[in-house]
């Protein structure tokens, strides 16, 4: 599908409710299959979460996570304690490009059989379900906090619980600690001093009901669309003040690019007000990098530069997300620089219209660069792969009178 799109006024008003957090929920999905009896409110819609449901439910060999990263890696804990079950876990081609051998070196470390079926280091994999009595690990703290969290949530259900050892400097810890405080809710005893983090045997939870926060990646498009709009006064559904999530930093860097946004009654306000914007915007993203291309994308319309660090998983995720950035702001006009780990976005208000923008099978893609469409019609290739996160969110740009011909 590939859509057209425009804002006749760019005023944008409205109130949306957000999808939950697909970080949340895939955790709680995870949990719920090892703890049954709670329920979960507000999970995700996406397509991500779906797949992790369909998974945990299924008793065939094959099991296929197609783009889920998160599924991806959590899975291969979960299956890997699953005593008696084999599986073969795969996905798409991207899927097998993407490398897992720390987390498999890492449950290997406490017992685990897990072979690859094609390249080493990579999906597929065969896993072996045996118990797994747990102990100390140790692995590098600058890897994907996912394969740090798959191993602290099969913790509780391990005999000896769990110990990490990070060596070095730890990325995204608000995701860690999002992992360690789910488990904490059912009763589990975790414990996170300097590099050590311990998770402690559990048996079983009294929680009936676990509530999935929406998603403040998906809230990152809606502060995008503000800063960009002429006026704009949107409300977003289901927000908590002490979130769990780490993208909650949103509210702190879009201050500084016109965006007051306050948490009143579970909604999140979102309002367009007057400011002097930086010409250039200073922001270390390490802990927070699903959300770099919806500031580089808001930075370039604002016709202001950034200087983005702290963004090496970026060319681990879905497509390279660097190299993608580079080429789409690159074809509108812009001027950009990129290396391993940051963006660097010179100060231009030149926009070349008409850009037609592929989306490299990411979701993030898509999405962050709609509210460009605030200041320049543009187009959007393969638009359905929103479905990933936020299968709503087209329906929702015409709720706050995007103009959207779908083709």
């Amino acid at each position: 599908m590939i859509l057209s799109l425009s804002h006749p006024t760019a005023e944008c008003n409205g109130k949306l409710h957000i999808t939950g957090s697909k970080s949340e929920t895939n955790r709680l999905l995870l949990l719920q299959a090892l703890f049954p009896g709670f329920s979960i409110q507000n999970a995700s819609q996406s397509d991500d979460s779906d797949v992790m449901q369909a998974a945990l439910k299924s008793n065939i060999e094959l099991v296929d996570v197609h783009h889920a990263g998160t599924a991806m890696r959590f899975l291969t804990a979960y299956f890997s304690h699953l005593e008696g079950r084999e599986v073969v876990l795969t996905g798409s081609q991207r899927m097998q490009d993407r490398p897992i051998k720390v987390l498999v070196e890492a449950l290997q470390m406490i017992g685990a059989e897990i072979d690859y079926e094609k390249k080493e280091g990579y999906p597929p994999l065969r896993i072996r379900g045996k118990k797994l009595t747990g102990g100390a690990v140790s692995l590098p703290a600058n890897i994907s906090s996912q394969y740090i969290s798959a191993l602290l949530l099969i913790g509780p259900v391990l005999e000896n619980g769990i110990q990490l050892n990070l060596v070095g400097k730890i990325t995204s810890v608000p995701y860690i600690k999002m992992t360690l405080s789910l488990l904490e809710n059912l009763g589990v005893q975790t414990e996170f001093n300097g590099q050590t983090i311990r998770v402690s045997p559990h048996e079983n939870t009294n929680t009936k009901t676990q509530i999935v926060e929406s998603d403040w990646s998906s809230a990152s498009y809606f502060f995008s669309i503000v800063a960009l709009s002429e006026k704009a006064e949107i409300h977003l559904t289901n927000y908590k003040e002490n979130s769990l999530q780490g993208d909650r930093v949103l509210r702190e860097i879009y201050n500084e690019l016109g965006v007051f946004s306050s948490i009143e009654n579970q909604n999140l306000i979102l309002k367009k007000e007057d400011v002097d914007l930086p010409e250039v915007l200073y922001w270390d993203l390490s802990k927070a990098p699903d959300i770099a291309q919806t500031i580089a994308v808001s930075c370039y319309g604002l016709g202001i530069g950034c200087k983005l660090e702290g963004l090496h998983t970026l060319k681990i995720k879905e497509t390279d997300r660097l190299q993608a950035l580079y080429n789409e702001l690159t074809k509108l006009g812009a001027k950009v620089k990129v290396t391993n780990d940051s963006l660097e976005l010179a100060p231009e208000s030149n926009f070349v219209s008409g850009c037609q923008i592929p989306t490299y099978n990411d979701h993030r893609m898509a999405m962050a660069f709609a509210p460009l469409s605030l200041k320049i019609p543009l187009t959007i290739e393969d638009a359905e792969v929103v479905s990933k996160s936020y299968p709503s969110f087209w329906e929702d740009l015409e709720q706050i009178s995007f103009e959207i011909n779908r083709r």
